[in-house]
């Protein structure tokens, strides 16, 4: 089951049990993958469905930054609330030791030396590790590790 028609079915089940928090949080994400199809006039695949959830996960985090320094606790908790229903969507995340063996690997397979050599590293590492690791610290640590670190 694609990972598009697996979200159609939760929306489904929410609309069911009759969870309007969770059925406004998962329409949220089925009208962002429309979106994107009605755009680009494509069919989604996985890989793109991942791409469009981090996005949202990201924007997520960030709007809850912002309403914390904000002080604002309310809105604060719909965004957490977002944020762990797409989180469960992504595939099972990467631990540090991982990260940095794929990292490891990487540069040994495009014989990288020093950071003007980031952008293969990273482009190999995106098609590995899409939505298995934060793309932001993936790339603060293949920095450091270019850089000599």
């Amino acid at each position: 089951m694609s990972l598009k028609a697996k979200i159609s079915d939760d929306m489904k089940a929410a609309m069911r049990a009759k969870e309007s928090q969770r059925l406004g949080a998962i329409r949220l994400v089925l009208a962002a993958l429309k979106q994107k199809e009605v755009d680009e006039r494509v069919d989604l695949t996985d890989a793109d469905v991942l791409s469009i959830i981090e996005k949202m996960i990201k924007q997520r985090r960030d709007s809850i930054a912002q309403y914390q320094a904000a002080n604002r606790q309310d809105l604060v908790d719909v965004e957490r609330f977002e944020l762990d229903l797409l989180s469960g969507y992504l595939p099972a995340q990467l631990n540090d030791t991982e990260v940095a063996d794929e990292i490891s690997k990487a540069i040994a397979e495009t014989g990288a030396a020093g950071m003007a050599d980031m952008g293969k590293v990273m482009g190999v590492l995106k098609g590995r590790l899409a939505g298995r690791a934060d793309m932001g610290k993936l790339s603060s640590q293949v920095k450091a590790k270019l850089a000599g670190g």
